[in-house]
């Protein structure tokens, strides 16, 4: 039966804390990206820039480094030539925190940016690389 026992007390405190949460802080100054890479694709040139910036990149170690260079040329292959290289991709980026779920199945926490006052424009950019990527997904 429900209602046994003592009740609660007023100033429980939860003490089941996960002590294995990384907390992430806001866009890093990055690295370049290695020429000696011969990235040739706008969008292997992206995907370097914006995992280098991440927040994640504050705790990458040289081994992490390497990682982000030989998926960066997998992407840089997937984008002239093999569309086969999207789950290898998808697999190695998840390792990194990439998608909303996959930083929760790594506790990765990000403090709040700070709020932005800049206006946005209305008009809609196009994005190369987005573009790039649809053509390459839909065989064109």
């Amino acid at each position: 039966m429900a209602g046994k026992g003592p009740p609660p007390k007023t100033n429980a405190v939860r003490r089941n804390t996960d002590p294995f949460t990384h907390d992430l802080s806001g866009p890093q100054a990055g690295r370049e990206l290695p020429r000696a890479l011969g990235v040739r694709t706008a969008a292997a040139k992206r995907f370097w820039k914006t995992w280098a910036e991440s927040p994640q990149a504050a705790h990458f170690l040289e081994t992490d480094w390497a990682e982000l260079e030989i998926t960066t040329k997998l992407v840089d292959e997937f984008y002239t030539s093999d569309p086969k290289l999207a789950g290898e991709i998808r697999q190695r980026v998840s390792k990194w925190g990439a998608t909303v779920e996959d930083r929760a199945r790594l506790r990765m926490n990000f403090e709040e940016p700070p709020a932005q006052t800049e206006e946005v424009s209305e008009a809609p950019t196009e994005n190369i690389a987005d573009m790039e990527l649809f053509r390459r997904l839909s065989g064109g």
